[in-house]
């Protein structure tokens, strides 16, 4: 299948769950009062996002397998798998903040092929194919080209509540705002990795991520000339969830400090 081709299905499958999702989004305001709250709302949204989008990639290509975020993994051919999170940034979502995305990947052995992050509020839709660049609503996109953690801008993710490496993020904070010019938490990974790539900050890290809110990302920054690695330099990235991700000129001196954490 040809890269546009890719593209053109996730496209439709994303546009088309979008379409709820956007009418979902305008009823969480209404809910935030409400005895019983937006969770259960927006958990309902959630999976029908999902199914919206597992039922068009497959209606398009019924021999590839899945891995989703809320339903059963399905094998498929074994060689190709859809990896899709529906709502990345829930918090977000609930909480009526217009920060949150659908994130697409497609694997094929060990390669990622195709990614496409959108967010259905403000229609941003980035998307990359191996080899072929990263774009934000068809307009070509790179990395910051700053160099240095002076001026730099970092986003990172913080562990959630009760998380065992609570301890060990806030030395990561300490040494890390020390040297750059601002720390930035956003809430959802996949747009994380997609402002990154767009150039609007300079590096990211966050440890614990699923294999569904990194893939997408890992494919974008990397077409967009990016440095992406396991945040310990020991694994492999999707087993792990452990991420490091820079402009160039950031990468190495963010690795350092990072990794001078113990």
């Amino acid at each position: 299948m040809s890269a546009s081709a890719l593209i053109n299905v996730m496209v439709r499958a994303a546009r088309k769950a979008a379409r709820p999702l956007r009418r979902d989004f305008g009823e969480v305001e209404n809910l935030q009062v409400s005895k019983k709250g937006p969770a259960d709302f927006v958990t309902r949204a959630d999976r029908r996002t999902e199914e919206i989008l597992r039922d068009e990639l497959h209606r398009a290509r019924p021999a590839y397998g899945f891995i989703l975020e809320e339903g059963a993994d399905e094998a498929g051919d074994g060689e190709h798998h859809w990896i899709i999170d529906p709502v990345d940034g829930t918090t977000n979502f609930i909480h009526g903040i217009p920060h949150f995305a659908m994130s697409i990947a497609l694997r094929r052995g060990d390669h990622l092929e195709a990614a496409l992050i959108y967010n259905p509020v403000n229609d941003e839709l980035f998307h990359a194919t191996r080899g072929g660049g990263a774009f934000l609503n068809n307009r070509r996109i790179r990395v910051s080209a700053r160099n240095g953690l002076a001026e730099a801008v970092i986003v990172n993710g913080c562990p959630h509540r009760g998380r065992a490496d609570l301890a060990r993020f806030r030395r990561e904070l300490a040494v890390v705002q020390r040297e750059v010019s601002g720390l930035r938490r956003y809430g959802a990974a996949s747009l994380d990795f997609a402002w990154l790539a767009a150039g609007r900050f300079d590096g990211y890290w966050e440890r614990g991520l699923k294999v569904w809110d990194i893939a997408a990302g890992i494919l974008m920054v990397r077409e967009a000339g990016g440095r992406i690695e396991e945040l310990d330099a020991k694994g492999d990235i999707l087993r792990t969830g452990d991420i490091l991700a820079a402009a160039p000129g950031v990468f190495e001196p963010l690795a350092r400090i990072l990794r001078a954490v113990t």
